[in-house]
């Protein structure tokens, strides 16, 4: 937008004072060219007259009534527009954003650490060779047998209870009302059953031995390797958050270097913004020569405490 802003001229106070002059004449001239007519108009009543309508002549001047109306709304709007313009300034400047001209620093990659994963027990059995393993198979099916025959309510516990509740007569009825005796004849006795119990007792606690032998080496191999990974994770891990805290104080001072310099900038900013706030707000309406005349005579008709500048 055109302006007459300059450091020299009218102040705000003085064009707004102007500006509101110049309505006031305008309104009058308005109101001086307001309801001409070409004649008047008398009406008689009963022998006296009245005015219908007033009759009001286009005045000797009216061209130059009308030039000064002209004159003074384009004064008016002269002065309207550079007021205008000057808030609008002012307006802008006090909105216009900090816009930082540093480029953001670009955030380092962090160093991730790759860590191996424990181990389960299939791990473990996997690390047994193939004789260990079948010997394992072996030893665990004699185990599981044997224990299946003499553990509670196996058959060789099933013996050893009925065993003393044989009775050595039994009687079957063979018709009604009439028995016949069974001859019960033991073939075992409790010491056979006892010693058939000792001995195949020992035999499960010899391959039980064995089985849990191997069971106990599989979790030892697990947890020596699950240990050794556990350290080996530990010393990587150590190693990625030193070299990540030398990434972590580096990015520290980039972020303090970068939020140092955009502060000294937007103070920058801030001051210049000032300073073109003051500038802007010191501004006068440089009048154009062809509204100084009327703007002279208004002025002069100012208080003394709004000179012109």
């Amino acid at each position: 937008m055109k302006t007459s802003l300059a450091v020299k001229g009218l102040s705000l106070s003085q064009a707004q004072s102007i500006s509101n002059m110049c309505y006031q004449r305008a309104m009058e001239i308005t109101n001086t060219l307001n309801g001409i007519n070409n004649a008047t108009r008398i009406v008689t009543v009963n022998g006296k007259d009245y005015d219908k309508v007033v009759g009001k002549r286009i005045p000797a001047n009216v061209a130059d009534l009308i030039i000064e109306k002209a004159k003074l709304h384009a004064t008016q709007g002269f002065l309207m527009t550079n007021i205008k313009a000057k808030d609008q300034l002012l307006t802008d400047l006090k909105k216009l954003p900090f816009v930082s001209a540093i480029d953001v620093p670009v955030k380092p990659d962090f160093i991730q650490v790759k860590t191996r994963a424990a181990v389960d027990e299939s791990w473990g059995w996997d690390q047994l060779s193939m004789a260990e393993m079948c010997e394992f198979i072996e030893q665990e099916a004699y185990a599981a047998h044997i224990g299946q025959f003499i553990h509670k309510d196996s058959p060789l516990d099933m013996l050893r209870r009925e065993l003393p509740l044989i009775k050595t007569l039994e009687w079957m009825e063979v018709e009604i009302g009439k028995k016949t005796p069974i001859k019960v004849t033991p073939h075992h006795t409790s010491a056979e059953l006892l010693a058939h119990h000792e001995t195949l007792a020992t035999m499960h606690r010899t391959h039980e031995m064995r089985v849990n032998y191997f069971k106990a080496k599989v979790k030892n191999l697990v947890t020596e390797e699950n240990a050794s990974i556990a350290k080996e994770n530990g010393i990587e891990q150590a190693k990625v958050n030193a070299e990540n805290n030398i990434l972590h104080e580096q990015w520290n001072g980039i972020t303090k270097a970068y939020q140092d310099a955009v502060s000294q900038e937007r103070q920058e900013f801030e001051s210049k913004r000032q300073e073109d706030i003051k500038e802007t707000a010191a501004l006068r309406i440089d009048v154009d020569p062809r509204f100084q005349a009327l703007v002279d005579e208004f002025l002069a008709k100012l208080a003394p405490a709004e000179p012109k500048a």
